[in-house]
């Protein structure tokens, strides 16, 4: 029985990938901002087969309580074998671009908190010499584009810290997956057109548990992003700031 902690656990990928740990009996720990949401998936869950199902509200953006927050949660538990952290904003660009303290505000929410958090918890697992960490970044830190360069900064700036992260914790047993979504159709993008790129969050929560179970290092989700990605970044500098991206 697994013990898995879920941050953000209110978030539409993170609600979906719970469901698939609970139908495998796993003992979760939902953590995220709001209450009432987390009830209504705490029932929902138990209802799918998990072991036990504990909550609690958490302010990602609070740093001073991370700690204490963790370790209170692997008290709870009895232990911690995994952790997905998947909390994060999509903020408005152009008011990002006129404001800085409102780019400030997405750059803690989507970076330093998540980095507070690995910090923390990358201690605990390396302690133990098992684990695993899983942590949504996206395709958006993979190249700074002009229409969301601000969410893509942070993203870019996860990325990196795990590749770091994981190459510290190998020796300790302890994997690292970044995970790499695309377009993701979920209440946070609502008022975006949708097209043929674009995936549903069971599409991505199938992907995750998959990627976990196998330990990988890195996935898109969905896969065909990793190419996508790749000619992406290929294109010269001089192309790419003319391309209305």
């Amino acid at each position: 029985m697994q013990k898995i902690l879920i941050v953000g656990a209110t978030s539409a990928i993170a609600e979906a990938t719970a469901r698939r740990f609970a139908q495998q009996g796993a003992k979760l720990y939902l953590l995220a901002r709001n209450q009432e949401r987390m009830e209504g998936l705490a029932r929902d869950l138990k209802i799918r087969g998990a072991a036990s199902i504990s909550h609690a509200v958490f302010d990602a953006n609070n740093f001073d309580t991370h700690e204490a927050v963790l370790k209170r949660v692997i008290e709870d538990m009895g232990g911690l074998d995994m952790v997905l952290i998947a909390h994060g904003t999509l903020g408005d660009q152009k008011a990002c671009e006129r404001d800085f303290r409102l780019a400030l505000q997405e750059l803690n929410t989507n970076a330093i908190s998540v980095m507070s958090l690995l910090t923390h918890l990358a201690n605990f697992f390396e302690a133990q010499r098992s684990g695993s960490i899983a942590v949504i970044s996206s395709v958006a830190g993979d190249r700074g584009r002009q229409s969301n360069y601000v969410y893509g900064t942070a993203k870019g700036a996860v990325s990196i810290f795990l590749q770091g992260l994981r190459n510290r914790l190998h020796k300790s047993g302890v994997n690292v997956l970044t995970i790499k979504p695309g377009f993701v159709d979920t209440p946070m993008t609502a008022s975006f057109k949708k097209g043929p790129l674009w995936a549903s969050a069971d599409t991505i929560a199938e992907g995750i548990v998959k990627s976990v179970s196998k330990r990988r290092n890195e996935v898109y989700l969905p896969g065909w992003w990793a190419g996508i990605m790749m000619v992406i970044k290929s294109i010269p500098e001089g192309i790419f700031r003319k391309l209305s991206l």
